[in-house]
């Protein structure tokens, strides 16, 4: 059961839905616009939001923007079909997962459960305890990251998958791996989302992002950390 919060302009679509997850045990409330629903965002700390692109004031992504450099809830964006330009959009704006629409209501209750059980680190991922890569601690039991010695504000995907790279320092991560091992997804999910989550992990870590020295990229392959 999970406390969501739909922001959704089609009315029959935003019922529809909303009658959906309710009957799979969630709690859900409705906005129409993006400036009720970055306004209900505040005033009910949903669990998780689930953001449509098209919205009639504030397109999704601008919304996701607000929503996410404010803290770090969940976002499911609500996407056209097929359409790349909205998922790499949505992602890059700091979105954690996507759904295509129409979207069956199981598909979406099983995504958002998917993404809230990546809320934090796993227990195997807490058992490294705290570590020192150059300028940057950090403490998987703790779920804290600093840079020279300030706090790095990261999304539970961001840290997660940060945790998985700086576990192992210097070996090198296909996309599929990181799928699997940060989402949990051997199914659904595409390399997009690791290559949106690694350029925001970059943007904060990094002092020079283009050029990064904790997150590398190896052509061809993947990513891996370090070392550093």
């Amino acid at each position: 059961m999970a406390v969501i919060l739909l922001i959704e302009d089609d009315p029959l679509v935003s019922r529809g839905l909303q009658l959906a997850l309710t009957r799979y045990g969630n709690t859900v409330t409705t906005a129409a616009t993006g400036e009720d629903g970055l306004r209900a965002c505040h005033e009910t700390a949903p669990e998780l939001v689930v953001l449509d692109v098209m919205l009639p004031d504030l397109d999704g992504f601008e919304v996701c923007r607000r929503l996410r450099a404010r803290g770090p809830v969940p976002i499911i964006m609500l996407t056209a079909r097929g359409d790349d330009f909205d998922v790499v959009a949505g992602l890059a704006a700091g979105a954690d997962d996507y759904v295509t629409k129409p979207v069956r209501p199981a598909v979406l209750d099983a995504r958002i459960k998917a993404v809230l059980r990546r809320g934090g680190p796993r227990d195997s991922d807490r058992s490294n305890g705290a570590q020192t890569h150059g300028e940057l601690e950090i403490d998987a039991a703790g779920a804290v990251v600093r840079k020279r010695g300030q706090p790095v504000a990261l999304t539970p995907i961001e840290l997660r998958t940060l945790l998985a790279l700086s576990a192992a320092p210097g070996r090198v991560f296909t996309r599929q791996q990181l799928l699997e091992q940060v989402w949990e997804h051997d199914y659904l999910g595409d390399s997009r989302l690791v290559d949106n989550c690694v350029q925001r992990l970059r943007a904060k870590i990094e002092d020079v992002p283009a050029e990064p020295v904790y997150v590398q990229t190896v052509r061809g392959f993947g990513y891996r950390f370090g070392p550093v």
